[in-house]
């Protein structure tokens, strides 16, 4: 499976046991951009095989999708928000990929500043700091918030060794009913399941899941030792404190854990303009595993 990556730096030992653990299979993982996101968030992403970026919801400003909590190394309750001011063109009806980044070279400067204030001193950070040089590029070469914030998200993933690939809703046939929506996504990356969150399950109709022959796994994280404040504060704070492998390992081993949840045989499907649509995705699909051998 190809590696979406932003440089040839080196992967995370946890890199190839986790590669194993995916060898006979594929999960999807779907989830908005989030600038330099929570460990809990960047674990799910780390377990999946394709991270499908959500980038046609609704832009909301009390998410993670432009803003972000740093920890002090020494302290983890000492924190501090790093924002991207962001215009929304049509106001509430703007979606993520049409977000502006309101200050785009100020922005830039003062993540350089912020992150550097935090995680400078760390033993870790050399590892860090080359490869931020490439996300902090992006805010004189976009104006799209989102295309940073996803930047960041991946550049944590690659220092981890993820050996996944990363798509986008808005490139992909679905249809608009929430479950609905995330199944026919799903469905698009020829994974044979859904990562679902704690928040996830707590809504999601397994009925569309059924009807597209995949199954859905339950993902958690635990809360305790550096997963804990993991629901609060950026993974940069825990990948500064104990390093890439380290946390790679713990990553690693929770993949490894995260047993999928079967459904019942799924009931025939029933045959529509989208069916026809994926049924043109999945012979594209099939010719390209086969020119690529």
């Amino acid at each position: 499976m190809p590696r979406t990556n932003l440089s040839s730096q080196p992967a995370s030992t946890a890199a190839s046991s986790r590669s194993e653990h995916h060898a006979g299979g594929g999960l999807c993982a779907i989830h908005q951009p989030n600038l330099s996101p929570r460990l809990h968030t960047l674990a799910k992403l780390f377990a999946a095989d394709f991270w499908i970026v959500l980038d046609d919801v609704q832009f909301a400003r009390r998410d993670y999708q432009h803003r972000t909590r740093l920890a002090a190394l020494s302290d983890p309750q000492s924190r501090q928000w790093l924002s991207i001011p962001t215009h929304l063109p049509r106001g509430r009806q703007t979606v993520l990929r049409e977000a502006l980044m309101a200050e785009p070279v100020r922005s830039g400067r003062r993540t350089a500043r912020m992150v550097q204030w935090y995680y400078g001193a760390g033993p870790h950070w050399p590892v860090l700091s080359g490869e931020l040089e490439r996300v902090l590029r992006l805010f004189t070469a976009t104006d799209r918030t989102a295309v940073v914030a996803e930047a960041s998200t991946v550049l944590l993933l690659d220092l981890l060794g993820w050996q996944g690939r990363v798509l986008h809703s808005s490139d992909l046939p679905s249809r608009p009913e929430r479950s609905q929506r995330l199944a026919d996504l799903t469905h698009a990356t020829g994974c044979h399941g859904y990562l679902c969150g704690p928040g996830g399950m707590n809504y999601l109709d397994h009925q569309p899941f059924l009807e597209h022959h995949l199954t859905v796994t339950a993902f958690a994280a635990p809360e305790h030792g550096i997963w804990e404040s993991s629901r609060e504060i950026s993974a940069l704070w825990a990948l500064m404190r104990h390093g890439p492998d380290a946390v790679g390992t713990s990553l690693t081993r929770l993949a490894v854990t995260t047993a999928p949840r079967r459904l019942p045989s799924p009931k025939p499907p029933v045959t529509s303009g989208f069916d026809a649509a994926m049924t043109g995705l999945d012979g594209a699909r099939k010719t390209a595993t086969e020119e690529t051998g």
